[in-house]
C-alpha cells in the first residue's frame, strides 16, 4: 500500500471495501471512465502461498486443531469456512472486538482480504421477485422495497453473464430463472427426491444456482470438483470480489489501497457533502485521508453502517444518513440448522478414495404463501439439501474390519432450511463509543434476535423435511430444529435500508443516502426486507444500477 496523504488528487470515487459488491463498483466505475481509489481493510492474497484447496489435512500444522486459532478468532471460527488452513483471512477477534448484552449473542463473521467475504461465500445465487420486492404490499407487514423486480432484473442479468452462475431453469414466478450455464447433476437419491416432491406435494426440486462454473467464461477454467472452495480457487472457477477488482485494474484507472481501514466519511461543513474517506494504515496505524467527489460504501452490511455512525459530525449528529433515526435499525440475518436427515436403504453407495465433490447442494423452491397465505407465519422458506454416500472412517476399528466398516457406507438424504427473517425495529446495532477496536475506532454493539415468527417457520421447516424425506422412502428419519444465534448464517443485512420516505429509511432507490446525495450504499445494510434466498446476487444488482445511475448524474454534473 501507498498512501495519498501527502497528495491533493480528488478521485472520480472512493469505494471502500473488495469484496462481492465492492469489486463490481470498481468494475463498473472505472469501465465507466471514472478515477477510482478502492479501500480494503485487508491485505492481497497470493494463490500460490495462501489458497490450500489441494492441501491434505496431514500437511497443516496442527491437523486442524491450532491453539492460535482458538485464541485469536473464538467467534470467527464458528463459521464453517474459518479453519487453520485460512482462519488468517478472517479478523482477530481481539484486535476486532464488538459487544452485545448479555442473553443476546450475535454472530458477526468478518474477513480482511482483498475479495472479503466473497472468498469464502457459498456461491448460491438466487433472484428475488415482486413476492419479495412487494411482499409488505400482500401481507401488510413492514414495507416494500422502493424498487420492482423489472426495476433490477437487466442488471440480474449482466451480473450473471459476467460471473457464470450455473443451474437449471424451472420457470417459477417465486424464484426467477436467469442466464444459467449448464446445470450441475443431481445424485440418484436426489432425483428421486425431486419426482416425489413434484408429484405428491407439487413442489420444485431444482439443482442449486451456484456461481461456479461448468464451462470456460472469460479466462476462467470449469470447476474440477476438488471440494473445499472456501480455501480457494487457483482456476478462478468460482466467482470472487478479486475478479472484478483485476478487471477494474486492467482499465488503468484504479488506485488500490490495501491495508486501509476505512474510519469515517469526510464531510464538507460548507456543502454538507462527503468529500472524502479517512482510513488507519493497518500495520502502521498511521491515520490518512484520501479525497473523491463520491464515496460509495461496500464494506460489508454492519462494517457500512458502522462508518456512517463513526461518520457523525455537528450537521449529521447521529450519524451519516440518520435524520430520520433509523440507521442501524432493521437488522436481519436467515435462521437456520432445521430440517432432517435420513437414509436410502434402497441404494448402495460405492467406496471412493477421493470422490468428485460437487460444489453445491439441490435447493427446494419456496412453497409457503406463495398463492395462499399460511396462517402459522408469514413469508417463507426454502429448503438446502444433499444426498449421497457416507462412509465410517472414524469408526474405531483396525485392520480388517475397518476396512470393512469404510466400504459399508451408508446413502444418506438431508433437507435443511433458511427462512425469512422479518424486519423489526428492535433488532439493531449501534456504537459503542466504551469499546474500541486495535486502530481506535469505536465499535458496534448488537441488540438482536429471532422472533416468533422465524420460530413459527422453522418448526414448520422441519414438519415439511421430514415428510418429503418419509415419502421417499427414507429410514432413520431424524427432525432437528437447532437455531443459531443471529448472524451465524452469515447473511446480516439491514441497518441501512432503501426506501421512499427519509423518515423511515437511509437510502433512497439507487442506494444513495437521503441525506448526502454523493454517499451511495451497495452492499446488504441497503436491504429493506431479507427474503429467504442468498443475498450476494442481489446486492451485486444493486451495485450495478446504483452504479450506473452515479456515472449518469456525475457526468451530468448533479452529483
Amino acid at each position: 500500500m501507498s498512501g495519498l496523504s501527502s497528495t491533493k488528487q480528488v478521485f472520480d470515487a472512493i469505494v471502500v471495501g473488495s469484496g462481492a459488491t465492492g469489486g463490481w463498483a470498481a468494475k463498473e466505475l472505472t469501465e465507466a471512465g471514472l478515477r477510482v481509489c478502492l479501500l480494503e481493510a485487508g491485505r492481497n492474497l497470493n494463490p500460490e502461498k495462501d489458497f490450500t484447496e489441494h492441501m491434505a489435512p496431514y500437511q497443516i500444522k496442527y491437523r486442524g486443531q491450532s491453539p492460535e486459532m482458538k485464541r485469536t478468532r473464538p467467534i470467527q471460527s464458528k463459521n464453517y469456512a474459518c479453519r487453520e488452513y485460512n482462519y488468517k483471512w478472517f479478523v482477530n477477534d481481539l484486535e476486532n472486538p464488538y459487544t452485545t448484552p448479555e442473553g443476546k449473542p450475535f454472530d458477526w463473521f468478518r474477513l480482511r482480504i482483498l475479495g472479503g467475504r466473497s472468498m469464502v461465500w457459498g456461491r448460491q445465487s438466487y433472484r428475488f421477485s415482486d413476492l419479495d420486492f412487494k411482499a409488505a404490499s400482500r401481507d401488510g407487514y413492514g414495507q416494500d422495497w422502493p424498487i420492482s423486480y423489472a426495476d433490477l432484473a437487466p442488471y440480474y442479468d449482466k451480473v450473471e453473464e459476467y460471473i457464470g452462475v450455473s443451474g437449471q431453469a424451472e420457470g417459477k414466478s417465486q424464484l426467477p430463472d436467469g442466464k444459467f450455464l449448464p446445470p450441475m447433476k443431481m445424485t440418484c437419491g436426489e432425483l428421486m427426491l425431486k419426482e416425489v416432491a413434484e408429484k405428491k406435494f407439487g413442489r420444485t426440486l431444482t439443482i442449486s444456482r451456484t456461481a461456479t462454473l461448468t464451462k470456460p467464461l472469460n479466462g476462467r477454467a470449469p470447476c474440477h470438483y476438488c471440494g473445499p472452495c472456501e480455501r480457494g480457487c487457483r482456476t478462478n472457477s468460482y466467482f470472487n470480489g478479486s475478479i472484478t477488482v483485476a478487471a477494474a485494474q486492467a482499465t488503468g484507472k484504479l488506485t488500490l489501497l490495501t491495508d486501509s481501514i476505512a474510519h469515517q466519511v469526510l464531510i464538507d461543513p460548507k456543502t454538507g457533502k462527503a468529500k472524502g474517506v479517512s482510513y488507519i494504515d493497518r500495520e502502521t496505524r498511521t491515520p490518512r485521508e484520501v479525497l473523491g467527489k463520491v464515496v460509495v460504501l461496500c464494506a460489508q452490511a454492519q462494517e457500512s453502517t458502522r462508518i456512517l455512525f463513526n461518520s457523525a459530525t455537528l450537521q449529521y449528529p447521529g450519524g451519516l444518513g440518520n435524520s430520520g433515526g433509523v440507521l442501524g435499525h432493521y437488522l436481519m440475518d436467515h435462521p437456520k440448522d432445521c430440517g432432517a436427515t435420513g437414509e436410502l436403504p434402497m441404494l448402495k453407495p460405492e467406496p471412493w478414495h477421493g470422490p468428485p465433490q460437487r460444489p453445491t447442494s439441490v435447493h427446494l423452491l419456496r412453497f409457503r404463501n406463495v398463492t395462499e397465505q399460511n396462517q402459522k407465519f408469514l413469508r417463507g422458506y426454502g429448503l438446502y439439501g444433499r444426498s449421497g454416500g457416507d462412509y465410517n472412517f472414524s469408526s474405531g476399528k483396525i485392520g480388517k474390519e475397518y476396512k470393512q466398516a469404510v466400504k459399508d457406507g451408508v446413502y444418506k438424504i438431508s433437507l435443511d432450511g433458511y427462512a425469512e427473517c422479518l424486519p423489526r425495529w428492535e433488532n439493531y446495532c449501534e456504537l459503542d463509543k466504551n469499546v474500541v477496536d486495535a486502530w481506535g475506532i469505536p465499535v458496534l454493539r448488537f441488540h438482536a434476535s429471532f422472533g416468533d415468527n422465524e420460530h413459527a417457520a422453522m418448526e414448520d421447516v422441519v414438519v415439511s423435511a421430514a415428510e418429503m424425506l418419509q415419502a421417499v422412502g427414507a429410514v432413520n428419519i431424524h427432525p432437528y430444529n437447532n437455531p443459531t444465534v443471529m448472524g451465524n448464517a452469515n447473511h446480516d443485512v439491514g441497518s441501512a435500508r432503501m426506501g421512499n420516505d427519509p423518515r423511515t429509511s437511509v437510502l433512497n432507490s439507487w442506494n444513495q443516502i437521503h441525506d448526502v446525495k454523493n454517499v451511495f450504499v451497495t452492499d446488504g445494510a441497503s436491504f429493506t426486507t431479507s427474503p429467504y434466498q442468498n443475498p450476494t446476487l442481489t446486492m451485486m444488482a444493486l451495485t450495478v444500477r446504483a452504479c450506473d445511475y452515479l456515472v449518469e448524474q456525475l457526468k451530468g454534473g448533479i452529483l
